[in-house]
């Protein structure tokens, strides 16, 4: 795992890309944001997606406190969910957010 207060970001980047079973001898690794490619944006879509996110951090990446998750749908673009984490490292009590994108329609808009 990568050390240091900037490879943080990097590392939640990698844990929400990554599908469980992707890695080799850690195949509970990852957040499987694919599972919910092409659902109906609704509020049971946010709760599980939260759920997910909550869960991948909580058991994967001990370097951080979660102070909050927010997903939400964009207004402009509906089929991209904005997912935000609000999180304090504690070993050197800093606080940092990231936004990470995640399309639910990518590629759907492909003309051959």
């Amino acid at each position: 795992m990568v050390a240091g207060v900037e490879d943080i970001h990097q590392s939640l980047q990698v844990l929400l890309a990554t599908r469980l079973g992707e890695r080799v001898m850690h195949e509970d690794y990852g957040c499987n944001l694919d599972d919910v490619a092409f659902s109906e944006t609704d509020q049971r879509l946010i709760n599980k997606v939260s759920a997910m996110i909550n869960d991948a951090i909580l058991y994967h990446e001990p370097r951080i406190e979660l102070l909050g998750l927010d997903v939400r749908t964009d207004t402009d673009q509906p089929e991209l969910l904005l997912i935000r984490l609000d999180y304090r490292v504690p070993e050197t009590n800093t606080r940092f957010n990231m936004v990470y994108p995640f399309y639910l329609n990518e590629a759907t808009e492909v003309r051959f």
